[in-house]
């Protein structure tokens, strides 16, 4: 009944928007008035702003706990690096044999599995050095779908195409101001949580950012067909390969210098962008241009090739996946030693499991976890120093470079999201900013949506 009520809700928005836009077609064409951005100001309890994978775990968390709640995105969808980035493997959420990361993130990555008749891993088995092997591989497409569904039904309110241009912190609430398209509103909102991935909301909110000199490459995610790869004379294609790349025709970090690699993938996973920034529009459209063009090109050398004559791009992301930007400099900064020692916080609100993993020109070597070893996720690197009623979740966690290279991966980003979540239903119930809220509260209320909070008992 609730989900015919949804959609009859759906229906009958789609309905009013068609009927106030459609001229009168019984006397032909008319002449209608230029259109009026809508200017408005809208309140909530909570405003998370992005809508990738902490984000949409955030939000639903402070739904399902009876906050009112809106979710901005300046993209056409939710899921972020799952979905629009094309990284449809959200791994990972167990580590030696137990599980680690549960909740609403793992809640949608099972119905995922499931409606799509997928295979989970057997997690029981160690994956040893081949942390791929625990991976979940999930038809991206259909988990933006089911996490949309799932935001709906908590009560968010989902505002795609728009993107902050201002935050104040006013009389004990935040106004943000955001633009669209065709759209101008103010958001007031108690608890503001930042999953831009970026640390963009907290940038214009005037707290300090950090950045590295020079950033990982990020990611085009693409799909190739039309060819055997067995049959393939790999030192021939090895050879023609590098003069290309001593002809300056292609560039050899583009695929890791690698093209065996990328005719094996097939182009999972496989391409580099140097540099690639998804802070602004501007920064993204380059990040966007040059893995195109990289892999225009390499597709046109590709085709000069005894046997891959036919060869084909099946499928390609709209958008480019990006690995680092910016981290909140935060009331605490995670580090390399804090991470592969597995410290356990005094105010640890969830769990991380991946090792170091810092993509560079050359490609990128694993630095793997020692046996046994489980990092945590402290509520205070979730908020910037200075700060009342914010929050961070996901990438832009205060952290340092190396620590973050795992944090940033997306089952880690969703424990995180989810502490997120809950520390702001808790402090906009008790008028509090996040840090004042009671840790047992919170860890209380993590672990009644299905959570895990380090030193509770985890699920085998």
């Amino acid at each position: 009944m609730e989900k015919l009520k949804r959609r009859s809700a759906l229906t009958g928005l789609g309905a009013l928007s068609l009927g106030m836009l459609s001229p009168s077609r019984s006397k032909g064409d008319v002449l209608a008035k230029p259109y009026a951005v809508k200017q408005q100001t809208i309140t909530t309890d909570i405003l998370v702003v992005g809508g990738g994978t902490a984000g949409v775990v955030a939000a639903i968390q402070a739904g399902r706990a009876g906050r009112k709640v809106i979710l901005v995105e300046n993209g056409s969808q939710l899921g972020g690096t799952t979905t629009t980035g094309g990284v449809a493997f959200p791994g990972i959420f167990f580590a030696w044999g137990k599980q680690v990361i549960s909740g609403i993130g793992w809640e949608m990555v099972q119905e995922a599995v499931a409606l799509n008749d997928d295979t989970l891993p057997d997690f029981s088995i160690p994956h040893g050095r081949q942390h791929p092997k625990h991976q979940v591989r999930l038809n991206g497409q259909l988990y933006a779908l089911l996490i949309e569904e799932k935001c709906i039904e908590a009560g968010v309110k989902i505002r795609f195409y728009e993107t902050p241009v201002a935050a104040a912190f006013e009389k004990g609430n935040w106004a943000v101001d955001t633009i669209g398209k065709g759209t101008s509103t103010r958001i007031i909102c108690n608890q503001l949580i930042d999953c831009t991935g970026n640390a963009y909301v907290a940038s214009i909110a005037g707290f300090n950012v950090l950045r590295e000199a020079v950033i990982q490459p990020g990611t085009l995610q693409f799909q190739l067909g039309g060819y055997d790869f067995q049959s393939l004379d790999l030192k021939m294609i090895k050879e023609r390969y590098q003069e290309e790349i001593n002809k300056g025709n292609l560039v050899k970090t583009d695929f890791r210098n690698n093209i065996v690699g990328l005719l094996r993938s097939g182009g999972d996973n496989i391409q580099h962008i140097l540099g690639a920034d998804s802070t602004t529009s501007e920064t993204h459209t380059v990040a966007n241009l040059k893995g195109r063009s990289s892999l225009l090109q390499t597709l046109r050398f590709l085709r000069t090739l005894p046997g891959c004559e036919q060869i084909k791009l099946v499928d390609m992301q709209n958008e480019t996946a990006v690995r680092e930007t910016y981290r909140i400099d935060g009331h605490y900064q995670i580090t390399k030693a804090d991470y592969v020692t597995g410290k356990v916080f005094d105010d640890a609100v969830s769990y991380s499991y991946y090792p170091i993993d810092v993509h560079d020109e050359h490609g990128v070597v694993p630095d793997h976890l020692k046996e046994g070893v489980v990092p945590t996720v402290p509520l205070r690197a979730l908020v910037p120093k200075n700060s009342r009623n914010f929050l961070v979740a996901g990438r832009c966690v205060s952290s340092d470079r190396l620590a973050n290279s795992a944090l940033r991966v997306q089952a880690s980003c969703m424990g995180m999201g989810q502490a997120a979540g809950a520390a702001a239903v808790l402090a906009n119930m008790q008028n509090k900013s996040p840090l004042e809220v009671n840790l047992d509260d919170l860890r209380k209320l993590i672990e009644s949506h299905g959570g895990i909070v380090p030193g509770s008992s985890q699920k085998g």
